[in-house]
C-alpha cells in the first residue's frame, strides 16, 4: 500500500437478517484487523455511490443480495466504471456478480456443473429425474427456490420468458466450497449433513478437487476478488458446480482455526496492497 495510510471503503450492511448466522460478525472482525493498514469506514450499499470519491479504494463484503436495492447497486457500478474506482471484488465478475446466466454458458461448454436450461424447449437435455430445482435466474439466498415434479415442469415454464432456471434435483452425498483470494486458494469447507447446509467443517481437497475448483476461478478471470467456488458431490462422486460467488460471498471465517482465519487475513491484506498500486 502506499507510504501514507490509505482509505478504505468498506460496504456492508450489518443489519441484514442471514439466517441462523450472523454476518456482520465476520465485517467487525474482517474491519478491526483491517484497520492496522488502512483507515476504514464502514457503509451502507445504498450510500456507496455518494461516498466513494473521497475513498483509495471500495471493498464490497456482506452487503446483502443486490435485489434489494438494485437502483443504488447500479447508480454505485456506474459511478466507479466511470470514475475508474479500485473496488475489490473487481466489477468484471462473470458469475453470480452477473446473474446465473453462467450456470447456462458452462452447462453449454460442457463444464462439471449441475446441467442448467432455461426454456420449455430445451428441458430434453436435462439428466431424467424424479424432481427439478425451478428458481428465478436473477435470484439470490435461494428466494424462489421450488422442487417441481417432471410432469409439471413445462406449466412451470410456460410464459416464463427465460428468467427461470431449471436443473435435475441431485442426490449428493455433500456440499462443499472452496475460497479464493484473487486466484490464490486458501481453504475449503463442507457440510456433511445436506440437511444442515451452514453446519461447516474443514475440508481438506485433494488435488483432483482443486483443479476442479480452479477450472472456474480461472475461467471467471477475475484479478482482484474473493470468490467462493460452491460444490456437490454427486452420486457417482464427482463434483459439480452448485454456484461461482463472486460478489460478496460469505466467508464462514467463524468455522476456521484461528491461524487460518490469520492467513487469511494475511491474504485479503496482500491483495488490497495489490489492488492500491495497480
Amino acid at each position: 500500500m502506499p507510504a501514507a495510510r490509505p482509505r478504505v471503503l468498506y460496504v456492508t450492511d450489518l443489519a441484514y437478517p442471514a439466517r441462523g448466522r450472523r454476518y456482520c460478525d465476520e465485517d467487525i472482525f474482517l474491519t478491526s484487523r483491517l484497520r492496522a493498514h488502512a483507515d476504514i469506514a464502514l457503509c451502507h450499499p445504498r450510500d456507496a455511490a455518494a461516498l466513494l470519491d473521497a475513498f483509495d479504494a471500495v471493498v464490497v463484503r456482506n452487503s446483502g443480495p443486490v435485489l434489494g436495492y438494485p437502483e443504488a447497486y447500479e447508480e454505485f457500478r456506474a459511478r466507479a466504471l466511470a470514475t475508474g474506482a479500485r473496488v475489490y471484488n473487481q466489477l468484471t465478475g462473470r458469475g453470480d456478480m452477473a446473474g446465473k446466466q453462467y450456470l447456462l454458458d458452462l452447462t453449454a461448454a460442457g463444464y462439471p456443473v449441475i446441467p442448467t436450461v432455461d426454456r420449455a424447449a430445451d428441458l430434453g437435455r436435462l439428466p431424467e429425474a424424479a424432481e427439478y430445482a425451478v428458481k428465478p435466474k436473477l435470484g439470490a439466498d435461494s428466494e424462489g427456490l421450488r422442487f417441481v415434479p417432471a410432469d409439471a415442469l413445462e406449466r412451470e415454464l410456460s410464459g416464463a420468458a427465460g428468467d427461470l432456471l431449471v436443473q435435475p434435483r441431485v442426490d449428493f452425498a455433500y456440499e462443499v466450497s472452496f475460497y479464493f483470494v484473487d486466484h490464490d486458494f486458501q481453504y475449503a469447507l463442507h457440510a456433511p449433513d445436506p440437511d444442515r447446509r451452514w453446519e461447516l467443517k474443514t475440508y481438506e481437497p485433494t488435488g483432483e478437487d482443486l483443479a476442479f475448483a480452479r477450472r472456474f476461478v480461472e475461467w471467471n478471470a477475475l484479478d482482484h476478488g474473493i470468490q467462493r467456488v460452491d460444490a456437490c458431490r454427486a452420486p457417482d462422486g464427482a463434483l459439480l458446480l452448485v454456484e461461482l460467488e463472486d460478489l460478496n460471498p460469505y466467508l464462514s471465517l467463524d468455522a476456521l482455526t484461528e491461524e487460518r482465519r490469520d492467513a487469511f487475513v494475511d491474504a485479503l491484506t496482500a491483495a488490497l496492497h495489490r489492488l492500491l498500486a495497480a
